[in-house]
């Protein structure tokens, strides 16, 4: 599962990396491509 730093996120949610694995990873799908286009278009910007 590519993307953030579960650890800290799991902590946050209140529970363990394996449960955000198996329950939460679905919200995370696709945010990497997300966030390179992001900084796709920053870095295009003036």
């Amino acid at each position: 599962m590519p993307g953030p730093p579960r650890t800290p996120i799991a902590q946050w949610a209140g529970h363990g990396v394996a449960v955000l694995k198996k329950i939460c990873a679905k919200c995370l799908v696709g945010e990497e491509e997300r966030a390179k286009k992001q900084i796709e278009e920053a870095l295009r910007r003036p």
